[in-house]
């Protein structure tokens, strides 16, 4: 959807204000640039040339400021507050558009304005396209009315053809008789400076002289408009030109350009539909379980309803997800809507292009975004984070309820680890297993040695994620579940060195007492001799084999139920894998004899009459057999694990399903958020090989700068924010070759369980090729995620005099630890010249160390635990997002407070423009956002006139909070008194 106002008060961070481009009665909706038929744009959405949107001829970008001379106010006695709105006057569809609106200068008769108007790459303009200036005295900064000055109207081929792109046009006043002043024109072009001397156009700096257009000396990056990669994810720019004077007064051309991200569907869309699958999957599984005595089927009856329910709410969101096209991103509004709960908030990204005379252009690019919160859902009992930390704790008690077996979270998630490893080893050991054959029945001593070391390297992995003592158990619990069963206590024989368990009820986890994940430090690995398969012969301790594992009498056994059994199960695959290399190593050795003793002039006749077939014959019932114990092996694994998760279900009914789909619901809008930015910053840094480097050696930081206050509901949204930051380090990316350079091909897919996911980011063949082989091979390339949160609103003032702020004091220092384990590794792995550059030359180790301090420090609303955060992140080609409630406000604060000093650390801003140029950014003064203002000339035709209206920070209460307090005060009696 195109929005001509953007999310940010068109395309700047200042106010951002949603939803600005309304739907018309006739199906067609104002962008602010122009009329396009949503109809036939939402049919072909590559781009506006096909929504009957004509471009005769395609022009460059266009961009220009503006500067009025000699402007007379109203009132003789006094100098006007100028501004100048600009509308578009569309050839062939006759509308009048609100195009922009600079900032107000005041009491200026011949103001320069620092805000100029840009025309995106893809705007519909041809040289006949009208552009009329309309210039108002605002005489109150905060008035919503003011009066009209003049109008002057020209034509983009006009600005084109002038001499220097430069044009002065006279102002009509109402009557059409007066003089108004005159409004210049100067086109601007990024790339190119020419320092002409324009006396007339004067500031109310003095001796301030105003370039016609910026320059730089270099591009050292792919521009956004001009890269084909951002079509298939990046969409709408909305862009916002400006121009400040540096310390030595000279000129930097700034453009800011937001951007909407198609992610923000396509991301929560593909986690639902393996949400979907997975879930389905598990319910099969647990049907697979077999026949349960009557207790343990009522309990898996009751998980596979629940799952049921899961399953078809899911559904029906997918399905009514897929009935929106045309948006890409979700505004404020519908945070709590049901259909819309795995969305983002306000996802967009932002990039602020600086351009200085004779210095390299810069970018610095950021993503916002609503905190991912699960709004709908409500934070009455509070976020994830207290509510899992909850559940954990009375889990314990809901097995007894329910007589199941109860299993800690590190149990539950080796569980899971064990049924997605063997989902992925067993068929890929069947695929080299038949690779194997192949190469055998093809004669090839290359080949055969190449498929045994990936078939040995896997079927050891396979048979290392087997060899947990979680397994065992839970199979000895899985029989115990079964009809007839009766328990009965056995008598074991201790292990030597080894502590017998204690007896318990039935309820008592067959897990207890084990000694973390795996009792690999209790049984000891050897190398298993090739013998009969078919046997069952079982390796003693004395043999170098596995020792005995020590059993608990909490441990229901049948008396039917061989517990030696698994043993012996999973040690013949070693055993089938030995046999198996036994073979080829025969193979090879007779092969090799033969071939020494024959005369080198009879060799090639004994290889064209050796039969091919002769190895596969000898290696095809070894290798079957392998493939059968890896099959049986898989079988009762996985059915083990699905009976502990089912334990684990079944335990946490009902609030453990509830709190899976609140994790769900959060981690997809935190995924959505983190691709977003990751395709970003790949992007921008394509040519970057330090960058390229750092990426598949260590990967990225991502860094999530939080203005969540920690009081009321918004203390449930740090909670739940905080778990689904958390929960993206189980998402990996990979970097994939398109199939086409079609948009379709070049959209990131999602694959994986909840335990892990992979973010899959297609390339085109051309640009792949210029990858590092590492990366080109397919390396997971991992992103390390941090949060840090300091609030900042009139709340949070509040919850620091009367509340609590450990939450927040919490999450800071754990993710500082993270981020600083973050720089150790990386400065062990990547040269730190492989790192950005910037003008001020601190020290990262000095950095993390004030971030250190500052985090420890007591102190009310330190935000520079925020500034420094983000300072390293840059430093460390991290990737940067900044969210609050809705992305809205405090978001827009932060990105253009920001931005600004940016501007004034990196490219020596003046310390007289850093108000103005902040003011300039965080105006609403634009398309979309504009007020019925009185203009003779335009009569009913205008449909948006400037409303003189700019965003400023929170009122003057945040500065002080004993101004709060007494505004509290104030505020109750007045009500007291007019309620009495």
């Amino acid at each position: 959807m195109f929005r001509g106002g953007g999310g940010r008060g068109g395309g700047g961070a200042g106010g951002r204000s949603e939803g600005q481009a309304g739907h018309m009665e006739d199906g067609t909706q104002h962008l602010g640039h122009c009329m396009v038929d949503m109809k036939e744009l939402s049919a072909n959405p590559e781009g506006l040339s096909a929504a009957g949107v004509i471009l005769t001829p395609k022009l460059p970008q266009v961009e220009f400021s503006l500067a009025c001379n000699d402007l007379v106010a109203s009132g003789r006695d006094r100098k006007p507050n100028a501004l100048v709105q600009v509308a578009v006057i569309d050839p062939y569809k006759q509308h009048l558009v609100s195009q922009a609106c600079t900032e107000i200068v005041e009491a200026n008769k011949d103001p320069l304005f620092l805000t100029g108007v840009a025309f995106p790459s893809e705007y519909p303009a041809s040289p006949e396209t009208l552009v009329k200036l309309t210039v108002y005295d605002a005489k109150d900064k905060n008035q919503e009315s003011s009066s009209f000055l003049g109008s002057a109207t020209f034509s983009v081929g006009d600005l084109l053809r002038a001499k220097d792109e430069q044009l002065t046009l006279s102002l009509r006043s109402s009557d059409g008789v007066c003089a108004a002043g005159t409004v210049v024109v100067s086109r601007l072009k990024m790339g190119e400076m020419e320092e002409v001397d324009v006396d007339h156009i004067t500031t109310d700096i003095p001796s301030q002289k105003c370039p016609l257009v910026c320059e730089s000396a270099h591009h050292s990056c792919v521009d956004r408009e001009s890269n084909p990669l951002t079509g298939p994810v990046f969409r709408n720019p909305v862009c916002k030109v400006y121009r400040f004077q540096t310390v030595d007064s000279k000129w930097m051309f700034v453009r800011e350009q937001m951007e909407e991200c198609t992610l923000s569907f396509s991301i929560p869309k593909q986690l639902l539909s393996l949400y979907i699958q997975e879930d389905m999957s598990r319910v099969q599984d647990l049907r697979e379980l077999g026949d349960l005595s009557p207790h343990w089927d009522n309990l898996r009856k009751e998980v596979m309803t629940r799952y049921g329910g899961i399953i078809s709410s899911y559904q029906e969101t997918l399905a009514e997800l897929d009935k929106i096209t045309g948006h890409s991103f979700k505004p404020s509004c519908c945070k709590a809507q049901k259909s819309l709960e795995f969305i983002p908030i306000n996802l967009h990204t932002q990039r602020m292009r600086v351009t200085c005379p004779k210095k390299t252009d810069a970018f610095y690019d950021i993503v916002t975004v609503g905190a991912p919160a699960a709004h709908f859902q409500g934070f009455k009992c509070g976020g994830l984070q207290r509510l899992l930390s909850r559940y954990e704790a009375e889990k314990k008690s809901f097995s007894t309820a329910y007589q199941c077996i109860y299993y800690s979270p590190e149990h539950t998630a080796k569980a899971q680890e064990v049924l997605s490893t063997m989902s992925l080893l067993q068929p890929l050991i069947t695929s080299l297993a038949d690779q194997l054959l192949q190469a055998a029945h093809e004669h090839s001593s290359p080949g055969l040695r190449d498929a045994l070391k990936n078939l040995s390297d896997k079927t050891e992995q396979f048979v290392h994620t087997l060899k947990d003592e979680l397994v065992k158990s839970a199979l000895l619990a899985l029989h115990a579940a079964q009809p007839g069963f009766v328990s009965k206590n056995q008598k074991q024989t201790p292990v030597p060195g080894k502590h017998q368990g204690q007896g318990g009820d039935q309820n008592q986890s067959p897990v207890q007492g084990l000694p973390g994940h795996s009792p690999a430090a209790s049984v000891t690995e050897s190398t298993v001799v090739c013998n009969n398969v078919e046997g069952s012969q079982t390796m003693t301790g004395g043999e170098g084999g596995l020792l005995q594992p020590k059993h608990q009498d909490s441990i229901p056994h049948h008396k039917e139920y061989d517990e030696e059994e698994w043993d012996r199960v999973w040690a013949n695959v070693a055993k089938c894998l030995n046999c198996v290399i036994a073979m080829v190593d025969k193979l090879q050795e007779e092969d090799s004899s033969k071939q020494e003793s024959v005369p080198e002039q009879q060799l090639a006749d004994v290889i064209t009459s050796h039969n091919p077939g002769d190895w596969r014959e000898q290696l095809c019932p070894l290798v079957t057999r392998l493939k059968e114990c890896v099959m049986e092996v898989a079988e009762k694994a996985k059915r083990a694990m699905t009976f502990v998760l089912l334990q684990e279900a079944a335990c946490s009914i009902p609030q453990g399903f509830l709190l899976q789909q609140r994790r769900d619901v959060v981690f997809s809008q935190a995924l959505a958020a983190l691709a977003c930015g990751f395709v970003m910053r790949l992007y921008a840094g394509m040519q970057d090989k330090g960058f390229l480097r750092q990426l598949h050696l260590v990967g990225l930081v991502a860094q999530f700068e939080s203005l969540l206050s920690t009081y009321s509901e918004e203390i449930g949204m740090l909670e739940d924010m905080e778990v689904g930051i958390s929960d993206l380090q189980r998402v990996a990316f990979k970097i994939t070759e398109a199939k086409t350079d079609e948009l379709g091909d070049l959209q990131p897919l999602v694959c994986g369980r909840r335990d892990h996911f992979t973010v899959e980011v297609p390339l085109p063949q051309l640009v792949f090729q210029t990858l590092p082989e590492e990366i080109k091979e397919g390396k997971p390339l991992r992103v390390f995620p941090v949060l840090f949160n300091v609030g900042i609103n009139e709340q949070q003032t509040i919850a620091e005099r009367f509340g609590d702020i450990s939450l927040q004091e919490r999450i800071n220092q754990k993710n500082f630890e993270t981020l600083e384990a973050y720089y150790k590794s990386l400065s062990e792995k990547v040269p730190l010249e492989c790192l950005p550059c910037f003008q001020t030359q601190t020290d990262i180790k000095e950095l993390l160390e004030t971030l250190g301090q500052n985090v420890v420090t007591k102190k009310r609303k330190n935000v520079e635990i925020l500034w420094i955060a983000g300072t390293i992140c840059r430093r460390l080609n991290g990737i940067r997002f900044t969210s609050c409630k809705s992305a809205k406000d405090r978001t827009s604060m932060s990105v253009t407070l920001e931005q600004c000093a940016l501007l004034r650390d990196e490219h020596q801003l003046s310390k007289d423009f850093f108000v103005r140029a902040l003011d300039c950014m965080r105006s609403r003064l634009t398309q979309g956002d504009i007020g019925q203002w009185e203009d003779p000339e335009a009569g009913t035709v205008t449909e948006n006139k400037p409303a003189s209206r700019h965003f400023y920070p929170i009122a003057l209460l945040l500065v002080s909070s004993h101004l709060l307090v007494v505004w509290l005060i104030l505020s109750l009696v007045f009500l007291l008194a007019k309620y009495q």
